[in-house]
């Protein structure tokens, strides 16, 4: 599954979305958004997963950006179990500095205290989502769940991605790619 440079890239930017049958309890019904995907392994954001005991405030107060500088208020989601106490920000492409990776034309990541500062001063990316922790994956370790059935991949959709209804983004998600998700079994099975 590698290309000729020894990465396969296949993945990056799309959409994982979790089989009704997921094992692992932190993952059950969850959409991430893959950051990273090569050879080495793969990186990820759970994108419809907030953390309600954790505001944008509080974190921002934790590097230094005092209360009454904060001009916009942002939803604080699980990005997944490694490294739960590090922030990231997944954001549209208009506003990228040179610590951000830029995934594809809508999509880019930073993680830095200034990308922070320029959110709660009102300004920086017109979508974004800022996320405690991520969700990695070693060398084939994902490939191999999505073989077993573990997921789905499906091609990103700001609209999904930075919607605040996280509620749905499961199911919308599903639906982009023409399942039903009350049609989808837990059984798993060979022919």
């Amino acid at each position: 599954m590698s290309s000729e440079s020894g990465t396969d890239t296949r993945l990056t930017g799309q959409l994982l979305v979790a089989m009704p049958g997921m094992a692992d309890p932190r993952f059950v019904r969850s959409v991430v958004y893959l950051c990273v995907h090569s050879a080495e392994g793969a990186m990820g954001l759970i994108v419809n997963k907030r953390l309600e005991n954790v505001s944008f405030a509080e974190i921002a107060g934790q590097v230094g950006i005092e209360p009454d500088g904060i001009r916009a208020e942002v939803a604080v989601h699980y990005g997944g179990p490694v490294e739960t106490g590090r922030g990231f920000v997944l954001h549209s492409t208009d506003c990228v500095d040179d610590t951000s990776l830029v995934i594809d034309e809508r999509f880019a990541l930073t993680a830095t205290v200034e990308m922070l500062r320029t959110i709660a001063a009102g300004s920086g990316p017109g979508q974004r989502m800022l996320a405690l922790g991520y969700a990695g994956w070693s060398a084939g370790q994902l490939d191999a769940e999505i073989q077993a059935n573990g997921w789905l991949t499906v091609p990103a959709d700001p609209a999904i991605v930075f919607d605040a209804d996280d509620e749905t983004k499961w199911e919308r998600a599903l639906r982009a790619i023409g399942i039903d998700p009350s049609l989808l079994s837990v059984q798993t099975g060979r022919a």
